[in-house]
């Protein structure tokens, strides 16, 4: 491939694409942001004439966009949850990719006093302030962080660190881990080499998932139990090894492409040092009280379709029209036949 230009609110820039495969969707977005400054998780892509909207699916080569020599490449921003990307299964999902999955995002639960939160989704009015539930005689608080593809650790770092600050040092935390478990986080494992994985998961854009939760959850010392706000689902990630127990818990509330926390507050709008951030494990079981106020609370999001599904979005393969789905779907049907251009019903 030869240079790609780009048209973007800043104004135009130009960026070179390697023609092998090695450089993915993935590198371009993380080109695109050094260009731009449009975090990978907000960019929306489009090119040709007329210009239409690129599927971005972040582990295919560069090639799956169909770019041609001295094409363009509009960039906008979304304002939405995320972005038109999606997320390789990431999280519970992948693991250390700055992805983002084109599909169309949920909408994220409006800012308290907006008007788009004055009604939810089953037309009842909210109360004012944060999602929350109630739980023994306090509120279980939805704690939004930033969406700027560091989530995971802002979210980690308000529970055990209470300070969005420290989630720079948390990525340190994530490739020492690594960088002493080589065994554990082999290539096998992680599919690319531990020092490329780590060179990748120290970087601002990178998203993080279950090997993050997991090395986090070990330096800790506590289990970091996550709630998927589509399913209700929890995957709890326990320190040392599998089967370990733990006496203390956090919960992280998760979208399908964002992280969030969860906290207890003696009110709802209560300052944030009011907040418990871990809890002790009453049970090994989902009936434990915090999981059920936190379920309830992914009921909450739910409502209001707070979340993206990476896993079932419908592509079409532009090369011979099959119809797949998912992201794991693309990947698998382009390791079989080698056709890497796909797009969205």
């Amino acid at each position: 491939m030869a240079p790609v230009r780009l048209r973007h609110p800043k104004g135009v820039s130009t960026v070179e694409v390697p023609s092998d495969n090695s450089f993915t969707v993935q590198d371009l977005q993380q080109e695109i942001y050094a260009a731009t400054d449009i975090l990978p998780s907000r960019q929306l892509l489009k090119s040709g004439y007329p210009p239409r909207a690129l599927t971005l699916v972040p582990e295919l080569p560069v090639q799956s966009l169909g770019l041609l020599k001295g094409d363009q490449l509009i960039v906008n921003e979304s304002t939405g949850f995320g972005s038109s990307a999606a997320a390789a299964p990431q999280r519970v999902q992948p693991l250390a990719q700055s992805a983002s999955p084109n599909v169309q995002p949920r909408p994220s639960p409006a800012p308290p006093g907006s008007a788009s939160a004055q009604t939810t989704a089953t037309g009842l009015q909210p109360s004012p302030g944060p999602d929350h539930v109630e739980l023994d005689g306090g509120f279980l608080v939805h704690r939004i962080v930033p969406d700027d593809n560091s989530c995971l650790f802002s979210s980690v770092a308000l529970v055990f660190e209470q300070s969005i600050t420290k989630a720079p040092q948390l990525r340190k935390v994530i490739a020492e881990g690594i960088r002493n478990n080589p065994d554990t986080y082999s290539e096998a494992i992680r599919r690319m080499p531990p020092s490329q994985y780590i060179d990748t998961i120290t970087k601002p854009t990178s998203w993080g998932g279950a090997i993050e939760l997991s090395i986090l959850a070990a330096h800790y010392s506590a289990e970091i139990a996550s709630v998927d706000v589509e399913t209700g689902r929890i995957d709890r990630f326990a320190p040392g090894e599998s089967g370990s127990l733990s006496v203390m818990r956090a919960i992280l509330v998760y979208s399908g492409i964002h992280y969030d926390a969860a906290t207890l507050a003696p009110m709802a709008d209560a300052p944030a040092e009011w907040h418990q951030t871990l809890f002790p494990i009453t049970s090994t079981e989902d009936s434990d009280p915090v999981l059920v106020a936190a379920k309830k609370l992914a009921d909450i999001l739910r409502a209001k379709k707070a979340f993206t599904n990476t896993a079932t979005f419908d592509l079409k393969c532009e090369v011979c029209g099959q119809g797949l789905k998912g992201e794991k779907g693309a990947r698998a049907h382009a390791e079989e036949t080698g056709h890497v251009r796909f797009g969205e019903y």
